[in-house]
């Protein structure tokens, strides 16, 4: 059951799946939760792996805290977490934002992270495609927001425009950078996806380790477009996580092994 973790010094809503199996860490979407995408994620890898997943701050049920939607801030929230929760390297399943944490938590911290599963990440905020509108809160996820957030509703739109506000300036990683990230890497997008084809095609060729799935037919939501296949493909990759042998290697031919 979900409950309320001291991470800290400030409350974090922390979910865990008991099992065996080797660490794998959820790290949903910016401003959006845990109960998100859990339901797809967990029934495909809850019998080979134990899995770990919270609410970061400001989102879902944990509680706001200063600077607390900056990617740096979230990065570090999450180094905390693997350190005193999970207590050992796990594979990082990360979707948009949380693609980046995921990212940025393997080149601070590689000791921590076994591999990286990036759903639709973008390293640097200039690989969003699509620009960001006026900030526009539905009825419903403001019903929503009043039932499980702590903070207090009118909370809902200003960490909206908080988040526009970053996310046309952060996250600033380099492909430099991303080329320091020695584990295997599943960079993962649908073929309409908010993120530019050119930036994902430049995050896959700067990763040593890395492997490109574009689900076909899906969009930014490509795990709830094609939970399935998305699945397949994630499952195959935890899998096996040696490099690639391939028959006509192209981009990997100076890593091929004989």
């Amino acid at each position: 059951m979900p409950q309320y973790e001291n991470l800290r010094g400030h409350d974090l809503y922390c979910y865990e799946w008991e099992n065996d199996g080797q660490a794998v860490v959820l790290l949903h979407g910016g401003l959006s939760k845990t109960s998100s995408w859990d339901y797809i994620m967990v029934p495909a890898l809850e019998d080979d792996f134990h899995i770990f997943a919270y609410d970061r701050t400001a989102h879902g049920f944990t509680g706001d805290q200063k600077g607390s939607l900056h990617f740096d801030f979230q990065c570090r929230e999450a180094i905390a977490y693997l350190e005193d929760f999970v207590k050992e390297p796990a594979h990082l399943i990360g979707w948009s934002d949380g693609a980046n944490i995921a990212l940025m938590v393997a080149i601070q911290r590689p000791d921590l992270v076994k591999s990286i599963v990036a759903i639709g990440g973008n390293f640097h905020y200039s690989g969003v495609k699509q620009p960001f509108g006026d900030v526009v809160i539905s009825p419903e996820d403001q019903a929503e927001y009043n039932l499980i957030s702590p903070d207090a509703p009118d909370t809902l739109l200003e960490k909206s425009i908080r988040m526009n506000a970053i996310w046309i300036s952060e996250p600033t990683l380099t492909v430099k950078e991303i080329s320091t990230i020695q584990c295997p890497v599943l960079v993962l997008v649908g073929d309409d996806d908010v993120i530019d084809h050119h930036h994902t095609i430049e995050l896959y060729e700067a990763l040593p380790l890395g492997q490109l799935a574009v689900i076909p037919g899906t969009s930014h939501a490509l795990l709830k477009e094609k939970p399935d296949l998305m699945n397949a493909v994630i499952i195959q990759f935890l899998e096996d996580l040696t490099y690639p042998v391939t028959w006509m290697p192209v981009r990997r031919i100076n890593n091929q092994q004989e």
